[in-house]
């Protein structure tokens, strides 16, 4: 139930102070996990202070306990070490502070470690984050490269040496952050944050050098895998050494052996590149060449066949085919004609035998009366009658006679 209070009656810091105590207490005994980042050790005290900070979120827990259950933890906690800590909650009322009373601590052991982050490579692989179809390629020559490295760090040397030893025009935007301890996870994860939000950078490099498992574990922290899975930026994961193998190196675009392999896989070498290119003008000079060569071969050919070495010989054995058809079809023509003509006088002296006027050249006459009819029998005619004698050479008049007188 909350207090009533008022302006005019207020409580006694006292009061809040032992009810927030209480509800403190009431959270009772559990186990907490984190990272030592310091350890305290006061002259002649029999209490340890230990700072146990989250691994990724910057929130901090003071922890005490005494002297002898700090001593017995085997191995024994350094700055850096995480641990498990059985204990309470407890409200200091006189200064107001919170604090942790361990009564039992364990490190967290190396087999605890990779079992931990097995388990968690499954599930980030089950998800899909490791598919080979969702990484990105690397630009070919990026103008503008972040790199995200120790402080004065061999990675951050080796990085940007090699780099502008083989592209010197290239550009880098390097971020320096604590590679390991509490405050590497969120350190490195504001770098990527800030890397990838800006439009200029092309690709980001991840880069460290060596290190034991323990060291090496904040760039196999869940938040910061799954950061660089969802960045929008292509990124290099050069952590380590070849055989070092974080889980941010399978969800990274691509992975590089050490920092001086991703130097050579973020910018391409200028000699190399100026000697593939002379290589590859060097294999067109040839290819051009030898296409012409076997151009002037197959020309030279064509050339030397004999319709190309004499084009006239062809028009001429056509000339003179032309001509002998020209020849041919007036012979044929001729003879035609002349079959049509003597057809024709043939069909002419048939006609010519057949027609009354032939019959008249040889003697004979025609007898017509006055009005045209012929005459062919003399009894037909009547004495005195006038007829017409139609000759070959004319018509002559005559008059019929009396049978037995001669005729007019």
């Amino acid at each position: 139930m909350p207090l009533e209070t008022t302006a005019e009656k207020p409580v006694p810091v006292r009061t809040v102070a032992h009810l927030i105590g209480q509800w403190i207490a009431r959270l009772g005994r559990v186990w907490v996990e984190g990272q030592v980042t310091q350890v305290t050790r006061r002259p002649g005290a029999s209490t340890i202070f230990v700072t146990l900070r989250d691994p990724i979120a910057d929130v901090s827990l003071q922890v005490t306990c005494s002297r002898a259950l700090f001593d017995d933890v085997v191995p024994p906690v350094e700055d850096g070490s995480r641990i498990v800590v059985f204990g309470r909650p407890s409200f200091y009322v006189p200064r107001g502070s919170v604090s942790f009373a361990a009564e039992a601590i364990r490190t967290v052991g190396l087999g605890e470690l990779l079992a931990r982050l097995e388990h968690l490579r499954r599930v980030l692989a089950a998800e899909g984050l490791f598919d080979a179809r969702r990484k990105r390629p690397l630009p070919f020559l990026p103008h503008r490269v972040g790199l995200i490295c120790g402080r004065a760090s061999a990675a951050e040397r080796d990085v940007l040496t090699n780099a502008r030893r083989r592209w010197p025009a290239v550009e880098f935007d390097v971020r320096e952050v604590a590679v390991q301890g509490p405050y590497a996870v969120s350190e490195i994860l504001d770098a990527l944050a800030s890397l990838d939000a800006d439009p200029e950078i092309e690709v980001i490099v991840l880069a460290r050098g060596g290190g034991s498992v323990e060291d090496l574990l904040p760039f196999s922290d869940e938040t910061l895998v799954r950061a660089v899975a969802s960045a929008r930026t292509p990124v290099v994961s050069a952590i380590g050494h070849e055989q070092d193998n974080p889980l941010v190196d399978f969800v990274a675009d691509v992975r590089a052996s050490t920092p001086t392999d991703a130097a050579k896989l973020v910018v391409p070498d200028v000699a190399e590149q100026q000697a593939l290119i002379d290589g590859l003008a060097r294999r067109a000079r040839r290819a051009v060449e030898s296409r012409l060569t076997r151009e002037e071969a197959v020309l030279a050919g064509l050339c030397s066949r004999p319709v190309l070495a004499d084009p006239a010989a062809g028009l001429r054995r056509h000339a003179q085919q032309v001509d002998d058809l020209r020849d041919r079809a007036r012979r044929c023509l001729r003879h035609l004609l002349d079959r049509a003509t003597d057809d024709l006088q043939h069909r002419q002296e048939r006609v010519r035998a057949l027609s009354p006027a032939a019959t008249l050249e040889r003697g004979y006459a025609i007898v017509q009366r006055a009005d045209g009819s012929v005459l062919r029998d003399p009894a037909e005619a009547t004495a005195g009658e006038a007829l017409a004698l139609r000759l070959a050479g004319g018509t002559l008049v005559a008059t019929a006679a009396a049978e037995g007188s001669a005729a007019h």
